[in-house]
């Protein structure tokens, strides 16, 4: 999100000197360590989405991811993403009876708003005739969601540092801000190693991170844990999957597996800013991913990370004015691939 605001911003003010300050020598909270879901919702998280929000705030949201993907297709390219329109599942196992019951009853509805809203043309549909296709075990029922799909966050990741510097856009990296001072005509930039910076205008986009500069706002940082497979001879599974009204989640990447989720086993102690992970979170990944997804695979755990998602109260992302030359635009909820781009297009407009 920072890197397309400061792109967006350069083409609007071609004569500005851009400046993203990035503390890790990656951007490396979420932007570099998400799981590459190109997502916009499925059944189970609509409704739940529902119970704490009005329809029209709901489905507001469906179309702006919708749009941020399109709007990053657009920008990065496809090719640059290795984008895949694969196709987006949701997962009901033997124990999640009530949960389908509730969504199969759903489909007509979300299909109908979806259709009248955003002319999206029968966007849900139950393929349970598909389960033995990917090799499941466990698993009852399967609701396709046939306009979604993937990218390489890797690959997006390089268009954009390639694309701001094309702009003459500086990324300096290892630069971690403490603490920032709006002196009217100028901004006070305070760097952790004792270096101070001066700027016109100040845009704070580090998600997650924002409590730290931004402590008066409603975000708060939520760790997601994620693990992928060695490379899996003749890997049935294909496509992006959610489980759990998107607490789970998992895909292919080539012929290796990506699991990653379970943040509701212990949302206290996923609330921190630490990239590493823990054993309870990651044996319930081991169990699920043998027990279901690769039941008669054999297979190794080749890395295990954590990324750094900003959530809070609600899902709608927090783009504000703090002070005459401060700005920001944090609290993606998870949905940063797919809101990131038309975020960072709508900050510029805040900025000036």
């Amino acid at each position: 999100m920072g890197l397309t605001t400061a792109i967006f911003y350069k083409k609007k003010h071609p004569s500005a000197k851009v400046v993203i300050a990035e503390k890790g020598m990656l951007p490396s909270g979420a932007s570099t360590k998400n799981a590459g879901f190109a997502c916009f919702g499925s059944p189970s998280e609509i409704l739940s989405d529902l119970k704490t929000s009005s329809e029209d705030e709901v489905y507001d949201l469906i179309q702006a991811r919708i749009n941020g993907l399109n709007e990053l297709r657009s920008l990065v390219g496809d090719a640059n993403l290795d984008y895949d329109s694969c196709g987006g599942y949701e997962v009901f196992t033997k124990n999640d009876e009530a949960l389908f019951d509730k969504c199969q009853s759903f489909i007509s509805v979300a299909n109908k708003e979806l259709q009248s809203r955003m002319g999206l043309d029968e966007t849900y549909s139950i393929v349970d005739n598909q389960i033995d296709n990917f090799g499941f075990s466990d698993v009852e029922h399967l609701i396709v969601n046939k306009h979604e799909g993937s990218i390489d966050t890797g690959k997006m990741m390089a268009q954009l540092i390639k694309l701001a510097a094309s702009l003459d856009i500086s990324i300096l990296n290892g630069l971690e801000v403490s603490e920032f001072v709006d002196k009217n005509s100028s901004v006070e930039v305070k760097l952790k190693n004792s270096i101070t910076l001066n700027c016109r205008k100040l845009h704070i986009a580090t998600n997650g991170f924002a409590a730290s500069l931004l402590p008066s706002l409603d975000v708060k940082p939520a760790r997601a844990q994620v693990l992928i497979t060695s490379p899996i001879p003749n890997l049935k599974v294909r496509g992006t999957f959610h489980m759990n009204e998107g607490f789970y989640y998992f895909r292919n990447v080539a012929d290796r597996v990506l699991f990653g989720g379970g943040r509701q086993l212990d949302f206290d102690g996923e609330t921190n800013v630490n990239l590493s992970t823990t054993a309870t979170i990651q044996n319930k990944l081991d169990e699920l991913l043998k027990s279901m997804i690769l039941p008669n695979s054999d297979y190794k755990i080749e890395h295990r990370w954590a990324g750094i998602m900003g959530v809070g109260k609600t899902k709608k992302a927090i783009v504000e004015r703090i002070s005459d030359n401060v700005t920001c635009a944090v609290r993606l909820g998870g949905m940063g691939v797919a809101i990131g781009t038309t975020i960072g297009k709508k900050s510029v407009e805040l900025i000036g």
